[in-house]
């Protein structure tokens, strides 16, 4: 009998230990992996920010950050964006201003409209897509007004932006999508 369960144990044991496919879930319950999209989220081309200087209504504004990575800001002319999130974007212009051009400046950032996703493949309307903060692959795919009769309702490929590879992901409710993403639906095999 103690030989039966010794390997029942250890299978259970075993079992416990896997994680929930290619996103686990982080503490808080959200996926592990997804961005705070005002705090960490990169900024890139096709980004459009909304700039606020307390006391300056000719500063304030919203500027879309263009394919140089760049935004073209009163006084100071051309400033990087690409690569850096809304706080540092802030940072960055604050520091800029307060050379000579605006004394204490007190600046914001916020992302208010993000790069689109794209959805590609056995869906019934591929193409590019507004994103939105939070969004799941499965709220992504609905976008594209849903699967198509030969779409295989498993698995994607996703590819991340700014990567070079795109990875088989199995279709979850938690999945999320980022800006700039590519989801392909293959043809499901029978």
């Amino acid at each position: 009998m103690k030989t039966f369960l010794l390997p029942l144990a250890v299978f259970f044991g075993l079992c416990g230990c896997a994680t929930q496919g290619p996103y686990p879930l982080a503490k808080n319950g959200s996926v592990a992996g997804t961005l705070d999209t005002q705090v960490e989220y990169p900024l890139s081309s096709a980004d459009k920010v909304r700039v606020t200087v307390y006391n300056e209504p000719t500063l304030t504004g919203e500027y879309t950050v263009g394919a140089n990575g760049m935004i073209a800001f009163p006084l100071i002319g051309s400033v990087k964006a690409a690569g850096l999130s809304a706080a540092a974007l802030g940072s960055s212009l604050r520091a800029q201003l307060d050379d000579g051009f605006v004394r204490n400046p007190s600046v914001s950032v916020e992302v208010i409209t993000f790069r689109p996703f794209y959805v590609l493949g056995e869906v019934n309307r591929a193409g590019e897509y507004p994103y939105s903060a939070g969004m799941s692959v499965v709220q992504a795919i609905a976008s594209a007004q849903g699967f198509s009769y030969r779409a295989n309702k498993k698995y994607i490929f996703l590819k991340r932006a700014g990567e070079d590879h795109e990875d088989k992901t199995e279709i979850t409710p938690i999945l999320t999508v980022r800006p700039g993403d590519t989801i392909r639906v293959t043809e499901r095999y029978f």
